[in-house]
């Protein structure tokens, strides 16, 4: 029997590593490459940058590390390969043990933010089309809908119904992901994944998560 609490999760670097996909999209760009250039590593030069801590200007910082010549009309047709690229993604050994384990017990939702097309694709992809009760990408309501704002987490509590205080939310960024469902009553879960994007990030409240955890096998214990 199905018990009134709500659990809802967001989805990068919680449910997989984000990482993958940022290696995904940067494979495609370097098969781009090869026949646009004729250039071997441009897709890994791009991933070294990005485990190196860039998060900006990947793409032309690549372009001159391997002396190549891109005007910002070749940068954004990479950009547009990256973002449309179809990568192969798996769910977290232990997350998807969670997610097999919940169902059917408790509500299940989530949340997550970026670009509505990646985050869709992102879902199919590790085949969480169905997995849970009400799934909220918030792009689909604009910027001004991402977290922290309030929003999702109304909407996710319309959707799933229960209090508020029967509400989990699973999360990786303090940044953004714990404040507001703390706000609205909800108990909240770091989990700090040794691979994950976020994994440095210490925080206090009210952006700490009130329980942290390193796997989510440890969630439900």
């Amino acid at each position: 029997m199905q018990s009134d609490q709500c659990v809802v999760f967001d989805l990068d670097d919680t449910l997989y590593l984000e990482r993958d996909w940022v290696r995904g999209g940067f494979e495609a760009v370097g098969h781009w490459a090869k026949r646009q250039w004729g250039v071997d590593r441009f897709g890994e030069t791009c991933f070294e940058l990005f485990e190196q801590g860039a998060r900006r200007d990947i793409l032309d910082r690549a372009a001159v590390r391997l002396s190549l010549s891109a005007d910002q009309a070749t940068i954004a047709a990479m950009v547009k390969v990256y973002r449309g690229a179809r990568r192969r993604l798996r769910l977290a050994p232990d997350a998807r043990r969670l997610l097999l384990r919940l169902q059917g017990r408790v509500r299940l939702g989530l949340i997550s933010d970026g670009p509505l097309a990646g985050q869709r694709r992102k879902i199919e992809a590790l085949g969480l089309a169905r997995a849970f009760d009400a799934t909220i990408l918030t792009d689909r309501w604009g910027r001004g809908f991402w977290k922290p704002a309030r929003g999702p987490f109304e909407l996710s509590e319309r959707l799933l119904g229960g209090r508020r205080e029967s509400f989990i939310y699973v999360g990786d960024n303090p940044a953004k992901d714990f404040a507001t469902p703390r706000q609205r009553g909800w108990r909240t879960v770091r989990i700090r994944r040794a691979r994950g994007l976020h994994a440095a990030v210490d925080a206090a409240p009210p952006q700490a998560a009130q329980t942290e955890i390193t796997t989510l096998d440890a969630f439900w214990a």
